[in-house]
């Protein structure tokens, strides 16, 4: 795939990305696969991550400031 940014190619690598839920609640989900490009760094979710995601913050307290959770759990 193609960067939408700079045109540059994007590679599948793992990282881990802060979601806000909430008024004050954060989540970091750890080890989550992403497109990114390796020219401006731009990323990149596929359809498959970003369900995956929702259903992961759907399930997350709230309550809590900060919550750190595995894509894989």
């Amino acid at each position: 795939m193609i960067c939408h940014n700079c045109g540059g190619a994007l590679v599948e690598v793992m990282t881990d990305l802060p979601f806000k839920i909430g008024l004050h609640a954060i989540v970091v989900i750890k080890n989550l696969p992403v497109l990114q490009c390796g020219n401006c760094q731009e990323y990149l979710l596929e359809d498959r991550v970003v369900q995956r995601v929702d259903d992961i913050l759907h399930s997350a307290d709230d309550h809590l400031e900060v919550v750190i959770l595995s894509y894989a759990a």
